[in-house]
């Protein structure tokens, strides 16, 4: 049982976390090919961050109310994430979806390849400690059974041994 245990895992485990993180890969690829990016102004000063690194990383971005416009020719306003340090009148790049919605906080390929890295992990990690769970309880059912065999078998034998000696 342990034996079929490890090969499931090592098989399984593996398997399910590469299939969740490409689930996840391909959703954000059709995320990123419906998204169109556009010239955006800020409205507004974005809120100040502490401890923020000022070089633009993706975990330093803050969000912000910005004015684009549409295909359509429409004025529109909406809150996206921005690169810290601009100021209102500055201009962005934001992103807005197929149907020309902004997309409050669109998805870099780094963060994509992080969240898809993470995905897979747990995936593997609960598959593994689910056929572990499950090694567990089987165990526990067959060696309940044993016990309940050998209670059994000493039940007969006992028996035996105090007919022999009467």
């Amino acid at each position: 049982m342990l034996l079929t245990t490890a090969v499931l895992i090592a098989v399984t485990a593996p398997a399910a976390g590469v299939a969740a993180a490409s689930a996840l890969d391909a959703s954000a690829q059709r995320q990123g090919q419906g998204g169109q990016s556009v010239s955006a102004v800020l409205t507004e000063d974005p809120p100040a961050r502490i401890g923020v690194d000022s070089a633009g990383g993706a975990g330093g971005r803050v969000h912000a109310t910005v004015r684009w416009t549409a295909a359509d020719g429409t004025v529109r306003t909406g809150k996206t994430a921005v690169a810290p340090g601009l100021r209102a009148g500055d201009r962005t790049t934001a992103w807005i979806d197929r149907h020309g919605a902004l997309l409050r906080d669109p998805a870099t390929p780094e963060g994509a390849i992080a969240e898809s890295v993470a995905v897979g992990t747990v995936a593997a990690s609960a598959t593994g400690l689910l056929l572990i769970g499950a090694h567990r309880a089987g165990v526990g059912l067959l060696n309940r059974r044993r016990y309940a065999q050998w209670e059994k078998d000493w039940t007969e034998t006992d028996f035996r041994w105090r007919h022999r000696q009467s």
